[in-house]
């Protein structure tokens, strides 16, 4: 998990801070310090100084900064703003390349996490089904019941647009509240996802709501010294079918095992692209010694379509905002009350349980993908002593053709740093108390 979250973190920060530097050094103006994570109390791992520029890495791995000559930042440097500006200060500079300046590092994290994503499709997912494919309509869980859909439905549109990935319907555009248009009998109607219904979805396997097939049960463990690891089930295998006959849903796959008690089922399994049949003997409890989770197969009549350069370009660019927009969404939730602090935000320790302890490559880049949408959204934000606060005081500048004080931008630094410190509290201490509880 560490190793994770130092890598990731090691990449967003360094490409935010490489924005900052390039577009300064475009403009001629000085770059004192480039670090990577924090030299607090000028404790660093290790710098080297090429130039004017000193590069280094800090000891604490909170994020990291450049400093730029003649800017009033974290650095509170008031001995070097006491001098007068010289030509390759930042204060020297017109206010639309400090804005570019400022606007540089979110930039950066913006087209780093359209990367990703695009790299992400095409590399790791590669295929999608397309949504004219499933032509005998949808198949639903009991998520999928409680918003109203029934099995063969055909969705036609996403709030009124229609869309061509199936699994556009698992997406956040969904999550949040949205309005499907779906053909059923040959009639059209509009089924209504409620906005707070990603409270249920997040809770529950994507199984429970909306697929393209059967419904199938993914083996997540089994249990040591249990009945079906004798029999030789493993994590990672799918049951398709218990004494002969495909299992509807849960319910269904629940009360087999109940009604063969101290009895032997067949499982129909698919494991690596082969399927077997294993003979599991059932517990006096009706209990095998496994763990699932439901997911849905894709019709065998269906067929998938691969990701092209460009495809995964559109729809990395298309996932990468969609999720910038579910999180502006999640922290609106937050401010007007309909969402606890307390469950919403997670500090580098919730950010490394969410990495994992196992290497994945694909989760890796997914979720740094994630992040720097979030980095970028999150440093956009008008508050004093990010990105967008000075973006803010630019645009003032801007607007009212005067400059803002020394004094005022010195202590504005000082409440957004209070602000940016509190925060980090929080987080910590709220990641911390969740691991306890858990």
């Amino acid at each position: 998990m560490a190793a994770q979250l130092i890598l990731g973190l090691s990449i967003l920060v360094t490409l935010h801070e490489l924005g900052h530097y390039l577009a300064a050094r475009a403009f001629g103006i000085k770059v004192e310090k480039f670090y990577l994570f924090f030299d607090a109390w000028k404790v660093k791992l290790f710098s080297f100084k090429k130039g004017d520029t000193e590069y280094g890495v800090g000891w604490l791995p909170l994020g990291g900064y450049v400093k730029i000559a003649g800017m009033i930042d974290e650095s509170m440097d008031k001995e070097q703003m006491a001098k007068p500006p010289e030509p390759w200060e930042f204060r020297s500079k017109p206010a639309w390349q400090r804005l570019i300046v400022m606007v540089a590092g979110v930039a950066m994290n913006v087209i780093l996490g359209i990367s990703i994503y695009s790299f992400y499709l095409l590399n790791y997912k590669q295929y999608y089904l397309p949504n004219e494919e499933v032509t005998q309509g949808v198949r639903i869980g009991e998520l999928g019941k409680e918003v109203g859909l029934h099995d063969g439905d055909r969705v036609l549109a996403i709030n009124g647009k229609s869309f061509e990935r199936f699994d556009d319907l698992l997406s956040t555009r969904i999550m949040f509240g949205a309005t499907l248009t779906v053909l059923r009998n040959g009639q059209t109607m509009a089924v209504q996802v409620p906005e707070n219904f990603y409270k249920r979805f997040y809770k529950s396997a994507t199984g429970t709501f909306i697929g393209a097939g059967d419904m199938v049960f993914q083996v997540t463990g089994v249990v040591e010294d249990g009945n079906a690891k004798a029999a030789g089930l493993m994590a990672g295998d799918t049951i398709v079918a218990v004494n002969g006959e495909a299992v509807s849903d849960e319910e269904s796959l629940k009360q087999t095992f109940t009604s063969n008690k101290g009895a032997i089922v067949n499982l129909r399994i698919r494991r690596q692209g082969g399927s077997m049949n294993l003979e599991v003997p059932v517990s006096d409890e009706g209990l095998a010694g496994f763990y699932y989770r439901p997911t849905f197969s894709i019709h065998p009549d269906y067929q998938k379509k691969a990701y092209s350069l460009g495809a995964a370009i559109r729809y990395g660019t298309s996932d990468a905002f969609e999720s910038l927009v579910s999180n502006a969404k999640g922290l609106r939730r937050i401010f007007t009350g309909e969402e606890k602090a307390s469950e919403s935000i997670q500090g580098p320790i919730g950010i490394a349980t969410i990495y994992g302890g196992t290497w994945e490559w694909a989760k890796f880049w997914y979720i740094t993908g994630l992040l720097s949408m979030i980095l970028a959204f999150m440093n956009i934000l008008p508050i004093p002593a990010l990105d967008g606060g000075h973006v803010i005081f630019l645009l003032v500048e801007t607007v009212t053709r005067r400059k803002l004080s020394d004094k005022f931008l010195e202590r504005s630094q000082i409440v957004g740093m209070v602000i940016l410190l509190a925060l980090m509290i929080f987080a910590f201490g709220n990641d911390i108390w969740k691991h306890i509880l858990n």
